[in-house]
């Protein structure tokens, strides 16, 4: 019997595969679990459109993280951090302040978890900080960091 998962089955297949399984299995436990339906032509049909559609999807995502990438590239913030006397600053900037002011400077809404810092930022200056915006679009966004008193 013939079946199309619709979603993971250990040992069986992955959501979306066309497999094999023996006759009892298949209805007992993969239909009535609704973990697969059979491979009728019109379930194959739906599942070749269905493909198609996430393959769409999924190009304009990447295309539209390309393009705030570039935004973001040409772009730049400034975050104040409190300095005491000789310079030495008070605290640091996280990645949580550089997302926050990135939506309050630029306007783009991004997760403080795709913002790469290796380490907080502790003192003033320029610095380069990587922003995660799709498995395959990596921007590097300029941040001055401003002492002040």
């Amino acid at each position: 019997m013939e079946v199309i998962l619709l979603q993971d089955v250990k040992n069986v297949g992955k959501k979306g595969d066309i497999v094999t399984v023996n006759d009892g299995y298949g209805r007992n436990v993969l239909l009535k679990k609704k973990q697969a339906v059979e491979a009728t032509n019109k379930n194959r049909n739906d599942l070749k459109l269905k493909k198609a559609n996430d393959d769409k999807i999924a190009a304009e995502n990447l295309e539209a993280a390309r393009q705030l990438g570039e935004k973001i590239e040409a772009s730049k913030i400034t975050i104040p951090i409190k300095v005491g006397a000789g310079g030495k600053s008070f605290g640091s900037v996280s990645s949580k302040e550089i997302a926050e002011e990135v939506k309050k400077q630029l306007g783009y809404d991004i997760d403080k978890k795709k913002v790469l810092l290796k380490d907080a930022i502790k003192a003033a200056g320029e610095y380069d900080v990587k922003i995660k915006l799709h498995t395959q679009v990596t921007a590097a966004l300029k941040v001055i960091v401003e002492g002040k008193e």
